[in-house]
């Protein structure tokens, strides 16, 4: 059976501005290219999970303009189900993205449609799916207590729910939400402001997975050692969206039944590949070339 994955997050338009070097506070640069793309947390990642080849559902909202439609056109044809995904009045989502010479990004969102992304829209999203087993995943670019919903709908179905606390929370999260999690994906800045890998075991969440960049990520569970993934070598373009197709890609290995540490080095693998395209979906791999970037 194909593994079900339903996304609950954001949809953005990202503007582009890449090659040069990052401006310091109250400088002006010139960079080398500018690209629209399509962006937003829950978009990246329903459209990484539908290359891997996963049955996905996208919950979200985007906006009554040419960019809402566009959003909605694109991730249809990636083979995202975007019956969940919700047209509102007003302005789309947007991500404005620098991007330097060393494929690094800075990035600053204006939310748009993403914040009409409420409880009941969630709640009825998630009711006419029809998955005896999916594994949930959802990010922090919606309102927070869309995403409580997400992980209360998600325990009484008896599905799996992966939360990606990002971008960084500004303080604390419902402890409810850190225990309802079966994996939690921090980068480091958002592994500090949750107050470390120990607090969130602490507060019941299943495993923590902290994605270093360069230097691989970490799987911790409670009452186990941390277990290092190595870094994947990769030719980095652009690293904009790498974390988005990491979480895909572990809900699609997870979904699929692979146990949490071979989920997390697919993951790792699959990450790896989607630097080495420009844009947040530029090199979004297929599960083949996961397995022969593995055997590689």
């Amino acid at each position: 059976m194909t593994a079900a994955v339903i996304v609950v997050g954001s949809v953005n338009v990202d503007l582009v501005a890449a090659g040069g070097r990052m401006p310091r506070p109250g400088e002006t640069v010139s960079m080398a290219r500018f690209a629209e793309a399509q962006g937003g947390k829950g978009g990246n990642q329903a459209s990484a999970a539908a290359a891997l080849g996963a049955r996905t559902y996208l919950v979200g909202a985007v906006g009554s303009d040419h960019w809402g439609a566009a959003a909605r056109a694109d991730l249809a044809a990636r083979g995202v189900e975007v019956s969940g995904l919700a047209t509102v009045d007003g302005a789309t989502g947007v991500a404005i993205i620098l991007v330097d010479d060393d494929g690094e990004n800075s990035i600053a969102i204006v939310p748009g449609a993403n914040s009409a992304v409420t409880p009941v829209v969630v709640a009825s999203a998630l009711d006419a799916i029809d998955e005896p087993q999916a594994i949930v995943v959802a990010c922090l670019e919606v309102p927070l207590d869309a995403v409580e919903e997400a992980a209360r709908v998600a325990a009484r179905r008896g599905w799996g729910f992966v939360l990606n606390p990002a971008p960084a929370p500004l303080g604390a999260l419902p402890a409810s939400l850190l225990a309802a999690a079966s994996v939690i994906t921090p980068n480091e800045t958002e592994l500090e402001s949750l107050g470390g890998v120990a607090a969130l075991l602490a507060a019941g969440a299943g495993a923590v997975v902290v994605t270093r960049g360069g230097e691989g990520a970490e799987l911790h569970r409670a009452g186990a050692a941390p277990q290092h993934i190595a870094p994947i070598p990769a030719d980095v373009v652009d690293t904009t969206g790498a974390g988005d197709a990491f979480t895909a890609a572990l809900a699609v290995g997870l979904a699929e039944g692979r146990a949490l540490p071979d989920a997390v080095s697919w993951a790792a693998v699959a990450g790896a590949i989607a630097t080495e395209g420009f844009g947040a979906r530029g090199s979004l791999p297929t599960s083949a070339q996961v397995q022969a970037r593995l055997r590689s």
